[in-house]
């Protein structure tokens, strides 16, 4: 399969660096996609999923105003209901490739978010945003007469609670970055010329981790919270007892022993032995 760095997409700029992959939409004038866009975030996913060297994924914008406006209108007019239709299922279905894929997305929305951009935001696992009050934030597709079609329904209320994400559906409001980080849709604001460098560096924090437990703890939270308890505290004991006899656990519990840094980036990329010394 190819590699991350060798990905060359027309809808979206990737670059890896420090093991950190960035994905950045890149579709004028707004940032509308459609199944095109789509397919090749796919391919973008499923490059991340099994690109051992990305450890860490950013989902961000090349545009300057938009993060992503959402699903293309013009296609709603063009397109067939169930062309449409498909569009939106492919949707869903790359949103939860994002959200069973054991690497971290982190989405940097420095730009308005609207609709099926809230909702490709809504699939990654953090999300930092620009807090310039220009910038809209919500899920308009009530005014077309629709539904956010693009995992919104669900995701939004799993963030937060059900009569907050209800309302916003309902009437269609845009609220600011800062109002969607109390309402923990936002993880963390920041001035829109410090986002990408926040979201980065804790990108590259995570990627110095075990990506194996990393990966294992987001599973457990993400598959766990849609089970009844018992199975999902049969799911974390299962993921559990994959860690314990890992190379990277014996990496860990040496260097916790010894008094020493771990070295997971280097046990998991094969160049260093779990538990040997770290050469000098």
């Amino acid at each position: 399969m190819q590699s991350f760095s060798e990905l060359d997409l027309e809808y979206f700029q990737t670059d890896l660096e420090d093991h950190v992959g960035t994905i950045r939409l890149d579709r004028p004038p707004a940032n509308a996609h459609n199944i095109d866009v789509l397919l090749e975030l796919q391919r973008a996913v499923e490059t991340v999923r099994f690109d051992e060297s990305v450890r860490a994924a950013l989902f961000g914008s090349a545009n300057e105003k938009f993060f992503s406006t959402g699903f293309d209108i013009k296609a709603l007019q063009n397109e067939s209901g169930k062309q449409v239709g498909y569009a939106s299922q492919t949707s869903k279905e790359i949103i939860m490739k994002m959200r069973t894929t054991d690497t971290i997305f982190i989405a940097m929305v420095n730009g308005h978010c609207m609709g099926g951009g809230l909702e490709l935001a809504l699939a990654c696992d953090f999300r930092y945003a620009g807090n310039d009050d220009d910038y809209n934030v919500g899920m308009p597709e009530i005014h077309l007469g629709l539904i956010a079609g693009e995992a919104g329904t669900q995701l939004l209320p799993r963030y937060i609670d059900r009569s907050t994400a209800l309302k916003m559906m309902i009437t269609g409001e845009t609220i600011t970055p800062e109002e969607a980080e109390e309402r923990g849709i936002f993880d963390e604001v920041h001035p829109p010329d410090e986002v990408e460098d926040a979201a980065r560096d804790f990108a590259e924090q995570i990627a110095h981790k075990s990506h194996m437990a990393v990966g294992h703890n987001k599973l457990a939270v993400n598959e766990g919270l849609e089970m009844p308890l018992w199975d999902a505290l049969s799911h974390e004991r299962e993921l559990q007892n994959r860690l314990l006899g890992s190379d990277v656990a014996k990496e860990g519990v040496d260097a916790f022993l010894g008094d020493h840094d771990p070295d997971f980036l280097g046990v998991e990329l094969g160049d260093k032995e779990p538990g040997a010394p770290d050469e000098e």
